[in-house]
């Protein structure tokens, strides 16, 4: 299986995951040129991909979806409220609702040799859910949008070969930046998005023995710095009372306007 973050940040995502024959975007928050040329660099093109995953219905998660769906044949798969909010939406008034099926948390599913399984995550939207996708005994994760972690998050996220998590921001660099008060206090509430330190924390429940590839992903342009998400995830999984370091995998953090490193695991 491979993976690869196309674009990830709070500006959009796309990210890729495939096998062989199978291949996935989990959500299309950035151009479908942008989307092409990632896809391209892998030797693949937006008509090859075998189904479409979406997260919620925010832009920087859908804003090119209308757009990929005439390039391709896949279909969407989201939760239903997710669907009937995409459907309120103006630029969804042209789009073919045969094409999107339904998904239940904690539901697994399989589009061709892969299986997918969506998990409920604390977010401000319809009825959210990100996803861990599987080939064989291999697994990888996306979890992004978070506000907080529970019990729940931590069980979907047990026995990962490669995670792209979020670490959104820097809570001091939010609290002195230049968001209103308002803004400031979602992504810091229980349905915003995860600080650096709250990454690490919830990575450290979550190493395992096969954890190979870690990309901390989702990180405000604003409120963060890769070289501060990187050191503050990379103290708390060296302080954390669990048997792995730093130097048990490969930390990386997503970038926002280029592919990441394409994984194979």
């Amino acid at each position: 299986m491979r993976m690869m973050s196309i674009a990830s940040g709070s500006s959009g995502n796309a990210i890729y995951a495939g096998s062989e024959t199978t291949h996935l975007l989990l959500d299309a928050g950035i151009s479908k040129k942008r989307i092409e040329e990632g896809l391209n660099g892998i030797g693949l093109k937006v008509s090859d991909l075998s189904g479409v995953l979406i997260s919620h219905e925010h832009s920087d998660h859908i804003s090119s979806l209308c757009t990929i769906l005439k390039a391709c044949s896949a279909n969407v798969y989201a939760t239903k409220d997710t669907i009937d909010a995409m459907f309120r939406m103006k630029s969804f008034a042209n789009a073919d609702r045969e094409r999107f099926v339904a998904v239940e948390k904690g539901k697994k599913f399989s589009i061709g040799d892969m299986d997918v399984t969506p998990f409920a995550i604390p977010h401000d939207a319809a009825d959210p859910v990100m996803y861990t996708v599987a080939y064989g005994k291999v697994k990888g994760a996306v979890a992004t949008d978070l506000g907080e972690y529970d019990e729940g998050i931590i069980n979907a996220l047990k026995g990962l070969d490669a995670i792209y998590l979020e670490a959104n921001h820097d809570i001091r660099m939010l609290q002195s930046g230049p968001y209103p008060y308002y803004l400031k206090q979602r992504i810091l509430g229980r349905r915003g998005h995860l600080s650096n330190e709250t990454a690490g924390r919830l990575l450290s429940r979550i190493l395992c023995d096969k954890t190979s590839h870690v990309f901390l992903s989702h990180l405000s342009k604003e409120n963060n710095l890769p070289l501060l998400a990187h050191e503050a995830v990379r103290l708390e999984v060296n302080m954390a009372d669990n048997p792995y370091s730093d130097r048990d995998f490969d930390l990386q953090v997503a970038k926002r306007d280029e592919p990441s490193e394409c994984i194979e695991l």
